[in-house]
């Protein structure tokens, strides 16, 4: 069976325990996932909403912009240096983790 097979057939339950222990960082029973469990169930999640058609707004990782698109909050919006002065740059901060 390849591993698009697998993911064809994935139950719902099961992906909905993937899902959630992706959310919570560790396994139904309790056990903490390791970074590469995280990254595998990731990838197959992702997988299987794309394979099942998961409307966007109900998939892993999907950020609700609101009222917030396509403003200067938005980071999918490139910024220009031309002479648009309706943005002021001091109202932004550069958050480093």
């Amino acid at each position: 069976m390849t591993y698009e097979e697998l993911i064809e057939r994935l139950d719902p339950a099961v992906y909905r325990n993937l899902r959630q222990s992706i959310e919570l960082g560790k396994w139904p029973d309790g056990r903490k996932m390791t970074a590469e469990q995280r990254a595998i169930s990731l990838e197959a999640v992702i997988y299987y909403e794309n394979k099942h058609n998961v409307p966007e707004d109900e998939r892993v990782g999907y950020l609700d912009r609101g009222s917030k698109a396509g403003t200067a909050c938005d980071p999918s919006v490139q910024h220009t240096n031309s002479q648009n002065r309706d943005v002021d740059p001091d109202q932004f901060v550069e958050v480093k983790s």
